[in-house]
């Protein structure tokens, strides 16, 4: 007989229910009457029986009539000594189990080998406690295999007869047929009706128990794999063909992918799951996987199989898919886990190009979590003053005086240590906390401007140098916020420079134009950053409130030296390009006619800077003049003459 598939310890039930009228009425204790002599003697005796059809309320019954309906009732049953073995039994039982129609051919049998109750530990133990009297009542259910070949579900009830101490009563209902409804409601619960593929909840259900095994079973690889696929474009296909034609596409989809997987399976353990999650979304689930290798196969599989066109009843089309795959050991995997690390594989294919699969990377993902966690606390940190300033001067390319320095902010983030702008300034920019942040940077610059011209009233005033987001100009007043500002800080408009980006500055018109222009005309200088990057409108720049023109690093690092000969000339860094160097001095001649002065970022090198003065460069930024630094160094620099 099969093993136990569903073993239960119910409450107490009414084995009664079923049986024939007279029978339930005096069931268990009239059933002694129609027990053999040795059990029967034991029950107590009950009233005289009433002749058949005499008068009054009685319903006594002899012992014959119960022996006759124990026999023929429709429930199998049988009564079990304290040692398990059967001391009667009725004809029900011997059919229902295939040993013969007669009841009594059952007699002195096993009654835990007839039901199953020794395979599992479990119910073998409820069962001994049920003959000794311990336990009350055990019902389970059983698969049990019927001579002819069929297997049939039973459900088995045992419970101690109340008024015999040294019998039990086994009762065996088929259920087959109920088992046979349940599963195909179940069937129809865990598939998807479009496909017929397993539906979301089969298919977790079956990572879950997949994650389990793997981890803990010895014989496999302990490893899992996942293919996460998203149809590229599928809600055009609804939108223009309709619905009808998109669940014929999703089901050849399915056709396609259930395909590669049976391949994928061939010669191996295991067939990959292949299930829809919804919508255009379908999984492929490798069980026991073998390394990335694999993975990587299936998907190649995949991708070349849904590029051959679709016929869908005359309607001919084509679609591709992005997938991300997840490849990697069982044990500490979750299922949670597991799917966001597909999820976000899925879109990295996505962004990436679509039509294509990403292969899972921890760096990456480290890196969007970092971008996440960020976010999330990026607010806060303003309020709880995490952010600090350092300062990088300008240097007049002539004289080598510090004319100015530009505030940089830090975060000194409290998980990820000192951050710089590049880490979070697009961050402050998505989600608008870019407007707190650089309020605090401009009223702290200009500050520390103004405590620097009260420090060294006999040194030239420093201006500082401000970089604002379009954002600042949009989402705040950025006007009145820097007029109250200085109001405030006592700092001269003219020792204030604010630097916006060319992309943002040559796409303004309207209000950010009209804040540019009212800021210049406060006396508050301009600056165009990174030009040169951007599509250096010319002709636009012409009309700009613009002071000046800050040229991107990128020219800077090309430029040819004094002897011809360039650091890294023994092939570990990069070649000039004299092509920058013409670029360059047609910019600062363009600037310089326009009125504008003209600052160069990046210079490292006394060679770069000997270029850049003889060409007209009228101040420079860079490494060689010095790194960020905190205020009071810049404090060290103002007491000299000239930067060393």
């Amino acid at each position: 007989m099969d093993p136990l598939v569903e073993p239960l310890i119910d409450t107490p039930v009414d084995l009664s229910a079923g049986l024939p009228v007279g029978l339930s009425s005096k069931f268990p204790v009239g059933l002694a009457a129609g027990l053999p002599a040795r059990l029967s003697a034991a029950a107590p005796a009950g009233p005289p029986a009433r002749p058949e059809g005499g008068s009054g309320g009685g319903t006594g019954v002899d012992g014959r009539t119960f022996r006759a309906t124990f026999a023929a009732a429709p429930l199998a049953m049988a009564v079990v000594d304290r040692e398990g073995r059967v001391v009667t039994a009725n004809d029900t039982l011997a059919a229902l189990l295939g040993t013969g129609s007669d009841g009594e051919g059952l007699v002195g049998r096993i009654a835990a080998d007839l039901v199953d109750l020794a395979s599992d530990a479990r119910t073998w133990h409820a069962y001994r406690e049920v003959l000794r009297g311990r336990q009350a009542r055990l019902r389970c259910t059983r698969r049990l295999k019927h001579p002819d070949g069929h297997s049939l579900w039973a459900q088995v009830t045992v419970s101690p007869l109340p008024e015999e101490e040294r019998a039990v009563l086994i009762s065996v209902s088929d259920i087959s047929g109920r088992r046979e409804l349940q599963a195909r409601l179940r069937h129809l619960q865990m598939h998807d009706p479009v496909t017929r593929l397993p539906n979301r909840t089969l298919f977790f259900e079956r990572l879950s128990a997949a994650l389990e095994a793997e981890a803990y079973e010895e014989s496999g690889t302990g490893r899992i794999g996942l293919c996460y696929l998203d149809l590229d474009g599928f809600k055009a296909v609804n939108d223009t063909l309709g619905h009808r034609v998109g669940d014929r596409l999703l089901a050849a989809v399915a056709e396609r992918l259930t395909r590669c997987a049976n391949e994928a399976g061939y010669a191996r353990t295991a067939t990959p799951l292949v299930a829809r999650l919804g919508g255009d979304e379908f999984a492929l689930l490798v069980e026991d996987s073998t390394g990335t290798e694999q993975l990587a196969d299936l998907a190649d599989s995949v991708l070349k199989s849904l590029q051959v066109p679709f016929d869908l009843s005359g309607q001919r089309l084509s679609v591709s898919a992005s997938i991300g795959v997840v490849e990697r050991h069982a044990a500490g995997t979750t299922a949670t886990g597991l799917m966001q690390a597909a999820d976000t594989t899925l879109y990295w294919a996505k962004a990436d190009g679509k039509a294509r699969w990403t292969l899972f990377d921890p760096e990456r993902n480290a890196h969007r979590m970092t971008r996440q966690a960020l976010s999330s606390t990026l607010r806060p940190a303003v309020e709880r003053g995490e952010f600090t300033l350092e300062y990088q001067p300008l240097v007049c390319m002539e004289d080598g005086v510090v004319r100015g320095v530009e505030a940089l902010v830090r975060w000194n983030h409290p998980q990820f240590g000192t951050l710089t702008p590049n880490r979070f300034i697009g961050l402050a920019e998505e989600d608008g906390s870019i407007v707190q942040l650089g309020r605090w940077v401009l009223a702290t610059a200009c500050r520390q401007a103004r405590r620097w011209q009260l420090d060294h009233p006999d040194a030239e005033p420093i201006f500082v140098s401000v970089n604002v987001a379009v954002r600042q100009v949009w989402d705040s007043d950025l006007v009145s916020d820097v007029a109250a500002i200085l109001a405030e800080t006592g700092l001269a408009p003219h020792l204030l420079q604010l630097e916006l980006t060319e992309s943002a500055v040559m796409g303004s018109a309207g209000r950010p134009l009209q804040a540019l222009q009212a800021l210049s005309d406060m006396g508050v200088g301009i600056a165009i950053d990174d030009f040169g990057t951007g599509y250096s409108n010319l002709a636009y720049l012409s009309r700009l409130p613009v002071s000046v023109l800050k040229l991107d690093g990128s020219f800077v690092r090309g430029f040819q030296y004094e002897n011809g000969e360039y650091e890294g000339a023994d092939g570990t860094g990069t070649p000039p390009n004299p092509a920058d160097e013409v670029v360059v001095e047609a910019m600062i001649q363009l600037a310089h006619r326009l009125g504008l002065t003209v600052t160069a970022e990046c210079v490292e090198t006394a060679g770069q800077a000997t270029r850049l003065r003889r060409i007209g460069c009228d101040t420079g930024q860079g490494w060689l003049y010095s790194r960020p630094v905190a205020p009071d160094r810049i404090s060290a620099l103002l007491s000299a003459a000239a930067v060393p």
